[in-house]
Parts: structure tokens; sequence; C-alpha cells
């Protein structure tokens, strides 16, 4: 599949005319108003051709009540407000004819900005980077699993392959999806740099171009959605649960971050500096670490993430650096120049990519900020220290489940400042209510091992 020439290149601005050119001449029947609720799952509002100058005006209301973490009913009207550097026509034609997106920020009704909105939460933190002097450049590294299903409506957990890190066909059966995933992805104005098998059974990984952290977050939503569309054309399930088979490794969401200076270079770099590392690179690592408990809830917000985070699949479970090896939590990839940067290994790809984003630059730009300094990198494996080795060298770990997460966000007013008032208090009474139902629940686990024993 080609790019559609009439999708724009990541960059361009586009204005109204042109995107209502664009509709007319591609004859589009439906177009999507997409947003995203506080933990990150995709929404939209679909209008017919009537309806595209009002949904391009920001004229679209809808109910706010009926979104997780927005807001009560009888507050309920929200406006879409379309960005239109988003927009894009969509490469499959469905049955009832063409369909175009377009990513919006999501105010109230008297044009005030609405503080749960994601993207909007994002957008602050950016502006608040960019007063310093300072652009956010980020790429991610989702990891996915590929599975059959049972019926048409319900997936398992078979993987259709045998094969392992960069394994080729026949033991790579998810080739053909994984290339038709990119062909879409590139149709989309994605530039992909790579796609292969990652190291478990049925688990694929498709890296894009990296970017400004508004359009990585916004581009991770259009992958999240490109990728379960195609697998579901294949007859599979696509998904990115971070741990949706015991005994194999998890799905990651590798974040690389840098600073750059605006209209200049990377400020990570300094070829005079150990390392190459500047005084800002090593403040914004010190950030990340002095934060990344607090940050731990919002860039692994699901109980199940937290079955990845554990010794012996490569996640990392210790708040450490590295220059070289990839088992502490932050790994400094060898690149330099413009591509300095910093890997923050403990994402997952469940989370809400804005606000993961947010947190994370909260975190790098309090440690710029105080001019902070991260203890010494490490050289060893940390997965082979002793507990021992590991407390005379102060290394603490990540958090070991959800609520302990969650007890550390709470606990962190820099991330909870990041996140605002609203978003903040959702989320912890939202993930606490998670927590509670889950450990209500008897699993199989327990009944396999205790039931005949006592």
């Amino acid at each position: 599949m080609a790019r559609n020439a009439d999708n724009p290149h990541p960059g361009t601005t586009l204005s109204r005319s042109q995107v209502l050119s664009i509709l007319k001449r591609e004859e589009v029947k439906f177009f999507q108003l997409v947003f995203t609720d506080v933990m990150g799952t995709s929404k939209n509002v679909e209008v017919l051709p009537t309806q595209f100058v009002k949904a391009l005006d920001g004229e679209i209301l809808f109910d706010g009540s009926s979104i997780e973490g927005f807001v009560r009913i009888e507050e309920s009207d929200m406006v879409l407000m379309p960005d239109l550097n988003t927009f894009r026509v969509l490469p499959w034609l469905e049955p009832q004819g063409k369909v175009a997106r377009v990513i919006c920020d999501v105010y109230r009704p008297d044009g005030s900005p609405f503080e749960g909105c994601p993207r909007l939460t994002l957008k602050k933190m950016i502006q608040r980077c960019d007063a310093l002097g300072y652009h956010m450049m980020a790429g991610v590294e989702a990891e996915f699993f590929l599975f059959e299903m049972a019926n048409e409506l319900t997936p398992t957990t078979k993987t259709h392959d045998v094969a392992g890190y960069f394994d080729l066909a026949p033991l790579d059966r998810g080739e053909a999806c994984r290339r038709a995933i990119t062909t879409t992805l590139h149709s989309l104005g994605f530039e992909v740099e790579a796609a292969h098998h990652e190291v478990a059974e049925g688990q694929h990984e498709i890296d894009f171009r990296y970017g400004e952290a508004l359009s990585v977050a916004d581009d991770l939503v259009t992958f999240r959605y490109v990728v379960r569309k195609v697998a579901r054309d294949f007859g599979l399930h696509a998904t990115f649960l971070p741990k949706p088979v015991g005994g194999i490794n998890g799905s990651g969401m590798h974040t690389n971050q840098s600073l750059f200076h605006i209209g200049g270079d990377n400020a990570f770099y300094d070829a005079e500096a150990p390392m190459q590392l500047s005084k800002i690179a090593l403040g914004y690592i010190a950030g990340l670490l002095e934060h990344a408990k607090g940050l731990t809830a919002v860039c692994n917000p699901l109980v199940n993430s937290y079955k990845r985070l554990v010794p012996g699949y490569e996640a990392p479970t210790l708040i450490a650096w590295s220059e070289k090896n990839r088992s502490p939590l932050i790994r400094i990839p060898a690149r330099r120049g413009n591509g300095t940067r910093a890997e923050l290994r403990s994402p997952d790809p469940s989370c809400n990519p804005y606000l993961a984003l947010t947190v994370m630059l909260a975190a790098g730009l309090d440690g710029v900020q105080n001019d902070k300094q991260p203890p010494k990198p490490l050289t060893g494996n940390v997965y082979k220290m002793s507990d021992q080795d590991l407390a005379d060298q102060g290394i603490e770990s990540l958090p070991s489940d959800l609520i302990t997460a969650v007890h550390a966000l709470e606990a962190d007013p820099v991330i909870r400042e990041a996140l605002g008032p609203h978003i903040f208090d959702y989320f912890l009474r939202n993930r606490r209510a998670e927590w509670s139902e889950y450990i209500a629940q008897v699993h199989p686990w327990e009944i396999d091992r205790y039931l005949a024993k006592y």
C-alpha cells in the first residue's frame, strides 16, 4: 500500500480549507474525531458529511459523563477541538465508504481547556519545557503479541508461531501481518525504521522514527489502532497487554528521550564531557531516577504490568542507570551527537502515552532545573548482583505491584503537579478500585497450589 497522496507528511501544517478539500475530493463518508480517556483508551465521535464543517470548527459536543475520568452527569457537555495536523484519510476502504480521522483536544463549552484531557496535559508540560528553552524529543518501541482467535469475537493466548528474536519465516508466521502493518503505517505518514520478531513466541516490535513528544504520543495512539485493525484482518488478535502469558518475556515500551535546544542541537550532548553527556543530560537522568517510583503507576498502569516487572525476563526491576548494558532502568545508547538520549526501559504499551510522556518529562525537568546529579553508572549486570551489593550501592527497586506504585505516585509532588488535580485524583481512585477488585478474586494458581493441600 503506497503512501496516500492526500495524507500529509509528518510535520505538515494543514489549513481548514485544505482539509475540507481533501474530504470532498476523496469522497469521505465518515469523519472520526478521536480522543483518549484518562486510562488511554481511544474514543471517537463519528460525523457525516453534513457535519464536517462543524467538526473542523470545533462545534461537535459529546457527553463527557460517559467517559472514564471526565466529568459528572450535571456538567457533561464537552467539545472536541481538532488538531488539523493529525488529519488522515484511513487507507482501507470500509463497505460503507471512506473514513478519515483527526485527533482532538477536549474543551469545555465555554472555550476553556478541560483539565481532564490527557493530550492537553502533555501540551501544558511541553509548554513548560519550551519556556526553559528546550523541546522534548522521544521515540518509543512498543512491543505486542499476535494471538489466534477462538472465534470471531474471542481471542486466545495461543500464539501462531514458535519464532524467537529476529527469526525469519517459516518460524515467524507473523511476518505477513507485520508487513501489512508497516505498509499501512507508511501510508499514514509514519517513517517505519525497523520491524522484527521479538524474544517471545508470537511477540513483535515495529519501531517508527522519533519526533517531538506530542507527535509521538499521537502516533502511538494511531499505531495501536492500526496494529489491532490489521491483525484482525488476518484473523489474529493483537494485544498490548504487558504480560499475557506467564513464563515468557512480556511486552515493554522502551522510551528514548532527549532535550533539544529550541532551534538548535541536542542538549544532552557535550563532546568534552565524560561519556559525552552534558550537565543537562545528567540532570535529566537524575530526575528520572529520583521520580522512578512515582511515575511507575502512570507508565505501568495495570495489575498485569507488574507481572512483567519481575527478575528473569529482561524487564528492569532496579532503579539504576548504565552507559552500555540493558539490565538497569535507564540505558544510554551508544550513539552521540544529535542521537544522544536516555532510554527508560520500564514503561509498557498499556499506558496512556500522553500521560506517560508528561510524567517522564516532568521528572527529567525537575532534575535539570535543580542541577541534580545521578549516582555513578553501573557497569555490571544488575540481575547478577547480590542483595548486599545492591544495598551497598544504594540501589532500590521499582514498585513490585500496582498498589505500591499508587502509594509512590501519591507521595510524589512533582508527578502530582504534572498530572493536575483532576487527572491525579481520578487516577488514584481508579487504580485503587482495580487493585481492590483484583485482590478480592481467587485465582486459579491459588486453587492449584492450595486446595488439595489445605
